[in-house]
């Protein structure tokens, strides 16, 4: 009777950590990574198309100028590269348009003359 008792409790307890676990994971309406790890933090997905000065426009990846293992991109971060990369003469002018993930939820982002607006 005892093992049977034993068990029986280990049993409930992996359930409810089981379920726990389960609905720590899952958002809430209208908000992304409920996660502690990620809830502080705000991801910015973007399209940027930049201008060089012959006239010509390409795509602009502004990961590419990110530390390495770097993925997390807030509005501020994405504001110092669009300075850093029309500054150094590499473009005119970039333009785009996108979204921002937070704890917030998500917005529409867009980029017009190398300045954030949301």
């Amino acid at each position: 009777m005892h093992a049977s008792v034993l068990s029986a409790v280990q049993i409930a307890v992996t359930l409810g950590l089981v379920t726990w676990m389960i609905t720590g994971f899952t958002p809430l309406p209208g908000r992304w990574f409920r996660w502690k790890m990620f809830c502080r933090a705000t991801f910015t997905i973007i399209t940027l198309t930049g201008t060089t000065k012959d006239g010509r426009t390409e795509p602009v990846n502004v990961y590419d100028y990110l530390s390495p293992g770097s993925f997390i991109l807030g509005p501020l971060q994405l504001q110092t590269i669009l300075d850093h990369l029309t500054h150094t003469g590499r473009y005119d002018r970039i333009d785009g348009h996108g979204r921002v993930l937070s704890a917030r939820g998500e917005h529409t982002m867009e980029v017009r003359a190398g300045r954030v607006v949301l």
